[in-house]
């Protein structure tokens, strides 16, 4: 069709004909016009391709056409941004939304703005012998499954003990390192700073974002994302603030969806992502989509870009909006439609982190976001209309609410919920204040009671005639799992009651027995059965959790006061946003004190 438009024209010139025109115009001009315009057919056509990705991988050689991760990383680190960078340092971002590279944010400011020294006065050493040797015994078995992991594991993402190798999984899209990176708040903040400093210098060198797999947003977020955000505030490390900025804008693509809630997945390296194929009819799972809200809100921080506020709080625009059965929150929500997809409320697993991030955010705001308090104080009282029971032998546990029907079954992951009502004790209707204290007590004495045998398990059950019992073969595994350890923590920070600390102690006491074996900490099998079935697997929440709160719970309150700091749900401590303080001149406390 354009050939044939060129000599129409020609052939329609005045005094121009076929057999003519070369009177009039030489063919050579001809020839070349004929060309010209082909070629601009030719590159408009590649254009308007549907994949603009193909135009790339014509043109652009495979390192062009990809973020230049370590040119980010250097450009975060330099306080001023240049135009005359080199092309080579130049960085093509994967999404039109990219990370702020602004560097502005003030460390030496942030640590004025905290009220207490994060570590305490000498790192929260107790008083107490009896304590303290106990502390000194949680910090002993860190390092024994620190050492166990380095010397059969490092470098990969969790240490398998008994057959003395690394374990990688799939949950990390390709990344690497997720002991590690889980365990540098742990490692510095009980002063092992030899395993620190070999932690932090492996993150430096051998942390590669550059991976191209499939990963969950929520894992990768709450250990990767937070572990490394808790590193910097601890440390004030640039070359920590540097990788979770890459990192964080590499989440970024799971929010473009219709609704703007995220799908479970994403591949790191292209940036698609879907949701996961077990879930029901591709819907995302409340505790995953409503556990970013934490870190993205200091993702903004650090990154003086308000892009991850914007996608944490378009989640709670629309679930403000939409419609919810008794007050509930469903597990299931469709990221194209914004709908529920079932009425399957859980307090456990997937839906637990959710309503502790609700509690959460208002604390971390300084108690300023008053839509988190509302949307807290809301949910739990629709859970406590429907969902909190009491046994026949006196126990309170939160059942499973599906479509109106109730399992009366709790899961060890929702034994987080004691330490939740406690921490949002205060900040309720004051005449509810003893009520709430007296609902988490309630709980966590009911987790401690499924602890039969010190340990307990994956989920226990309140029916036919069983009383905070697994009654099923497949639920009496034990992971080596927090939950119930931090609510102990919690319940101890806000009531002192020496019998949490008992309580505790119990637990370690049963992890050495138990689960201790001669290369690291591995989960079992069984937690009723006689002779211990191991599972040859030392979770990396270990290091990151369920240590860390037992080193905590023997601690003194003033090592990451509560004030300060807030705890993500892997147990990595982020500071309090005081943005008064943080935008005005001066501290809330003189800067020696946090030296």
């Amino acid at each position: 069709f354009f050939v044939a438009s060129i000599l129409r024209i020609f052939l329609e010139l005045p005094g121009v004909s076929a057999s003519g025109m070369g009177l009039r115009l030489s063919q050579k001009f001809v020839f070349l016009l004929f060309l010209s315009g082909l070629v601009t057919l030719c590159f408009g056509a590649l254009f308007f391709l549907p994949d603009s990705v193909r135009l790339k991988r014509i043109f652009l050689s495979k390192t062009e056409s990809q973020p230049v991760t370590k040119a980010l990383e250097d450009m975060m680190l330099s306080r001023s941004k240049t135009e005359s960078a080199s092309k080579d340092e130049k960085v093509t971002s994967s999404s039109n939304q990219g990370a702020n590279t602004d560097t502005s944010f003030d460390y030496n400011k942030f640590k004025k703005c905290l009220l207490k020294p994060p570590l305490g006065i000498e790192h929260g050493k107790p008083s107490d012998p009896q304590t303290l040797q106990r502390r000194e015994k949680v910090k002993e078995m860190m390092k024994f499954a620190w050492d166990n992991y380095k010397s059969f594991a490092w470098g990969k993402n969790e240490l398998r003990p008994l057959t003395r190798n690394g374990h990688i999984g799939n949950m990390f899209g390709g990344l690497r390192g997720a002991s590690i990176v889980d365990s540098l708040d742990t490692l510095y903040i009980m002063g092992l700073m030899d395993e620190y400093n070999d932690a932090k210098e492996w993150v430096e060198t051998s942390l590669d974002l550059n991976s191209n797999g499939e990963a969950s947003l929520f894992e990768v977020n709450i250990r990767y994302v937070g572990g490394l955000l808790s590193a910097y505030y601890l440390t004030g490390e640039e070359m920590f603030k540097r990788k979770v900025m890459v990192l964080g804008e590499k989440l970024l693509p799971a929010f473009n969806t219709p609704t703007g809630i995220p799908r479970g997945v994403i591949n790191l390296g292209s940036g698609t992502s879907w949701s996961w194929g077990w879930a029901s009819a591709g819907s995302s799972i409340l505790a995953e989509f409503g556990t970013l809200h934490l870190e993205f809100v200091h993702l903004s921080e650090l990154s003086n870009n308000g892009i991850y506020t914007e996608k944490v709080m378009n989640i709670r625009k629309l679930l403000n909006k939409i419609e919810k059965p008794h007050g509930l929150y469903p597990n299931f929500l469709s990221p194209v439609s914004g709908n529920w997809v079932q009425h399957h409320v859980s307090i456990g697993g997937l839906g637990d982190s959710f309503y502790e991030y609700l509690i959460k955010s208002y604390l971390m705001s300084d108690k300023t976001d008053e839509e988190a308090k509302k949307m807290y104080y809301s949910a739990l009282e629709a859970i406590e209309a429907n969902l909190v029971q009491k046994s026949p032998g006196g126990l309170t546990y939160m059942a499973e609410w599906r479509g109106g029907i109730l399992d009366h079954k709790m899961g060890h992951l929702a034994c987080f919920s004691g330490g939740m009502v406690v921490i949002g004790a205060d900040d309720g209707a004051p005449e509810k204040r003893q009520h709430y204290l007296d609902l988490a007590a309630e709980i966590t004495h009911t987790c401690h009671e499924s602890y039969t045998t010190k340990l307990g398990p994956e989920a226990f059950r309140f029916d036919g005639g069983a009383e905070a019992t697994a009654t099923r073969l497949s639920d009496r595994y034990y992971i080596l799992r927090p939950e119930v350890i931090e609510s102990y923590m919690y319940m101890w920070r806000l009531t002192h009651d020496p019998k949490y600390r008992e309580w505790g102690w119990e637990a370690v006491e049963a992890l050495e027995k138990h689960c201790r074996v001669e290369a690291g900490f591995s989960g079992i099998r069984d937690v009723y059965a006689q002779t211990v079935s191991h599972d040859n697997m030392q979770q990396s929440f270990f290091l990151s959790e369920t240590l860390k709160y037992l080193y905590l719970l023997f601690s003194d309150d003033d090592l990451l006061p509560l004030e300060d700091w807030v705890f993500n749900t892997e147990a990595h401590p982020l500071p309090v946003v005081r943005k008064s303080c943080l935008q005005g001149e001066g501290g809330t406390h003189d800067k020696t004190t946090s030296e």
